[in-house]
């Protein structure tokens, strides 16, 4: 069914597909109803929502920003349990929304869309399902986000390991680790939830780490019972918590994209729990970042250098050169004897859409124009495909602070293009191409001067181009995508007769 054949009162109203239920979808889905546009459509790969927090079941998942901060801003949570939620809360809270809002009637689950195409002549994107189904839609917005696709290394022997391997975003709860000789690969931030909470459970731990990353406290707090008796008062407490929190992340990612002297403040807070959690010198030496505050991810967690304070627990940092049937051999020559492999190694972060063929006007590749790493106007429209707007695209991420903020901010715009298509103006909307390069140049420019530019990190792509962190703070990101600009876009003219050219 075309727009035009659902068209009502106040134009045609478009129908949607957004690909992904996790905070971008479900948001967007959210921001749709209570526009009053109910044609859209949610479709997921996995058997429910949640997207990462419901693929991350892994022991201590959380997280690492306050939970007043980390919920949308029209539908906040007031009973949280603790100041930093945990995945299994926050999936609870994702639940709830899409039940209130009635979005399950919209949900198509166990659906993998395999690829998009762009149809010029009807205007309409159509959706290929891996069960060979087509879907069909004005406006495709792919909210697959930036950490769904696991990345596992390739060490050479990794088929001969006759143990257990999981990543840690599909974890395997049938398996017990209790007594078994366990090598977590990896120190990033899920390592950092992983590594205290098995430590005191298995026989002998050891953590793999290439580079030392930087660990901040964690100020977490559990709300007793009268703080969240008190959470279902008046909102006023938690909207000054949440903007409390808010202007102190603001203020920490300056230090990172205009390397302002907050970050000097949180690399001692780092360098103080090194000296106060750590006994062992030389074991605190190997944990010394090398590198520059916030270049990668920094961690947040009070329980990991004291976990790695146990006897049982060893930290080996000469780089993996192989795995055997029964062990991880360094490059020292040292076997370290195993029966469980845990990656920890996170995501492939820079190939956006990898799992999804896109095609534009004309047949281009999306794959084939991001060769060089990703880049999107604001993050959502790339010339060339029209009626297309994803959700937490590249240089959308930030170094602090909250991406639900960020991805409020996207939903917002691409609400407000639904609307603009719905007033039957235009056909579709594709970003001009000088104005999405402008961006693009001014985005990059200002990342140079940032900290994510100065080493290798899963913010940047292989040709060394940052395609995944935003070069300012997010209150800069809300003004550039308050209002959808027309003139940033080629709007095509509707039909008026049939045959007729655009």
């Amino acid at each position: 069914m075309s727009a035009h054949q659902r068209a009502g009162r106040g134009g045609p109203r478009p129908r949607v597909a957004i690909v992904g239920a996790g905070f971008g979808g479900i948001g967007l889905a959210i921001a749709l109803k209570r526009a009053g546009h109910h044609d859209f459509v949610i479709v997921e790969r996995a058997a429910d929502i949640g997207g990462v927090w419901r693929d991350n079941t892994y022991p201590g998942a959380a997280c690492d920003i306050p939970s007043h901060l980390y919920c949308y801003s029209f539908e906040p949570r007031r009973d949280w349990a603790r100041r930093y939620a945990s995945q299994a809360e926050i999936l609870r809270y994702l639940h709830d929304c899409a039940d209130k809002y009635g979005l399950r009637s919209h949900l198509r689950v166990n659906t993998e869309v395999e690829s998009a195409e762009f149809d010029e002549g009807s205007a309409l994107w159509r959706l290929r399902t891996g069960a060979g189904e087509t879907i069909e839609a004005e406006v495709l917005v792919p909210a697959c986000g930036q950490l769904s696709n696991p990345r596992i290394p390739r060490i050479p022997g990794a088929d001969r390991f006759t143990g257990h391997t999981v990543h840690s975003a599909r974890w395997s709860h049938d398996h017990d680790l209790t007594g078994r000789w366990v090598a977590v690969i990896g120190t990033g931030s899920s390592a950092l939830q992983i590594v205290p909470e098995i430590a005191p459970l298995t026989g002998h731990l050891t953590v793999f780490q290439r580079s030392a990353p930087y660990v901040v406290p964690k100020w977490d707090r559990v709300y007793r019972p009268p703080s969240r008796w008190s959470c279902r008062l008046p909102p006023l407490p938690q909207k000054l918590a949440r903007l409390g929190w808010w202007l102190f992340n603001e203020a920490l990612v300056s230090g990172l994209t205009r390397r302002w002297p907050t970050a000097r403040l949180t690399e001692r807070g780092s360098q103080m729990q090194l000296r106060t959690q750590l006994d062992d010198p030389e074991l605190r030496e190997k944990l010394t970042p090398r590198s520059e505050l916030g270049c990668k991810r920094v961690g947040i967690s009070s329980t990991y250098y004291p976990a790695l304070n146990r006897p049982d627990v060893s930290l080996v940092t000469e780089p993996i050169t192989e795995i055997t049937d029964s062990a991880v051999r360094t490059a020292d020559g040292t076997r370290h004897p195993v029966d469980t492999i845990i990656y920890a190694t996170g995501f492939a972060a820079t190939e956006f859409l990898a799992s999804l063929r896109v095609r534009g006007r004309g047949g281009r590749e999306l794959s084939e124009l991001w060769r060089d790493g990703a880049r999107a106007y604001l993050g959502m429209a790339v010339p060339g495909f029209p009626n297309m707007f994803m959700i937490y695209g590249p240089n959308t991420n930030i170094g602090a602070g909250s991406a639900i903020y960020m991805i409020e901010s996207q939903i917002r715009y691409i609400t407000a293009a639904v609307r603009e298509l719905t007033r039957g103006r235009t056909r579709f909307l594709e970003v001009r191409a000088e104005v999405a390069e402008a961006f693009d140049q001014d985005v990059q420019r200002r990342l140079r001067r940032s900290v994510w530019s100065t080493c290798t990190s899963w913010y940047r792509h292989s040709s060394g181009r940052v395609t995944n962190n935003w070069p300012g703070q997010t209150a800069d990101y809300r003004r550039r995508t308050a209002r959808l600009n027309r003139a940033d876009y080629r709007p095509v003219p509707p039909r008026t007769a049939p045959g007729a050219r655009p």
